[in-house]
């Protein structure tokens, strides 16, 4: 008999499985989403990040071992210093197991984080120590056929009272973006 030792995990990063995933990919392919940026979906970013006072705000959809912001609202200046001095550029693609939109997805169900920390299943998640992320706001993207395309969603670098009203604004904002990609899909247009 031979021993195994446990692999060691980072807090408690238990990025669920999503056994969704190919068909999302496919079904994202048809739309045109999930590989580019969009300016559509940029501005769309935008009005989130400015309805909610938050830093980041995003559009984004989830492969199979990556998320791609599709439409991405950071700030000029990343608010976070690094230990050495530099600051932390937000790319377009994060790993799947950073952040909290992949839970979204899963879950298929909005997900409010006041504090992160609060929680030990997000406080070790990468992007708490990569880019100080303290609280976060997301809503999943369902389909008229029940799929979830991806996630709308917001983060700050300090802890937020979100409450009723920003988790019915999330909401809110992935239904109307939903029915603008159907609409895109059925007339042929970008979004």
């Amino acid at each position: 008999m031979s021993y195994e030792p446990p692999r060691p995990v980072r807090g408690l990063l238990l990025t669920p499985e999503d056994r969704a995933a190919p068909a999302r990919i496919s079904r994202l392919r048809r739309l045109g989403l999930g590989e580019r940026p969009e300016p559509a979906l940029d501005a769309f970013a935008d009005h989130l990040g400015q309805l909610t006072g938050a830093p980041y705000a995003m559009v984004n959809f989830i492969g199979e071992d990556h998320q791609f912001f599709a439409g991405l609202c950071t700030p000029v200046v990343a608010p976070v210093v690094r230990e050495d001095g530099s600051r932390p550029e937000v790319g377009r693609i994060l790993p799947r197991d950073h952040g909290f939109c992949p839970h979204v997805v899963v879950r298929r169900k909005a997900l409010v984080l006041e504090d992160v920390r609060d929680y030990p299943r997000f406080a070790g998640n990468p992007v708490v120590d990569e880019y100080g992320i303290r609280s976060y706001l997301g809503a999943p993207l369902v389909d008229r056929y029940g799929m979830v395309l991806g996630t709308v969603c917001a983060s700050d670098v300090a802890p937020r009272a979100w409450g009723r009203s920003g988790l019915d604004t999330i909401k809110a904002l992935a239904a109307e973006l939903v029915v603008r990609i159907e609409r895109s899909e059925a007339d042929g247009l970008p979004i």
